[in-house]
């Protein structure tokens, strides 16, 4: 895999630095392929995130949001009651934790899980006062006709 030096960018860009650090992240060869997941654009405003858990149920799962970061968390349940030994395991059932980080304004709607996959819903809902407005502008005559007609009253 091919390594890239971002030291160049940290010292000629300022305010950048979480950016970096995130492609630090994803470039690392250390970030795990388990479970296998799916990143999709819905909408405009919508995304979901489907990831294969195959072998986990609800309870053994868990989801966490905090901040920008969004944690997916499986970890199985040693059953005592089973009476049979395995042989051969091919299905994987370890523990895994997945962290993706949402960018700002974006938040979980909903969640489910079906068939072995995890659907997490996310919407960016941005608020009235970070959207973008329309500013009147106003003539020199027309700020006179109001200066005007607020001093005749």
């Amino acid at each position: 895999m091919r390594t890239y030096d971002l030291t160049p960018f940290y010292r000629s860009t300022v305010g950048f630095d979480r950016l970096f650090n995130l492609l630090d992240q994803t470039s690392s060869d250390g970030s795990p392929g388990y479970p296998p997941y799916n990143i999709e654009r819905t909408g405009e405003n919508t995304y979901r995130i489907t990831v294969a858990v195959s072998g986990f149920a609800k309870d053994e799962l868990s989801l966490v949001a905090k901040e920008n970061t969004l944690t997916i968390k499986g970890e199985k349940v040693a059953s005592e009651n089973s009476k049979s030994e395995v042989l051969y395991r091919g299905i994987a059932a370890r523990a895994f934790e997945r962290a993706f980080q949402l960018a700002d304004f974006v938040q979980v709607k909903d969640a489910s899980l079906e068939n072995g996959l995890l659907h997490v819903d996310l919407v960016r809902e941005i608020p009235e006062a970070k959207k973008p407005r329309q500013i009147a502008i106003n003539t020199g005559a027309a700020k006179a006709q109001v200066i005007e007609s607020s001093v005749a009253a």
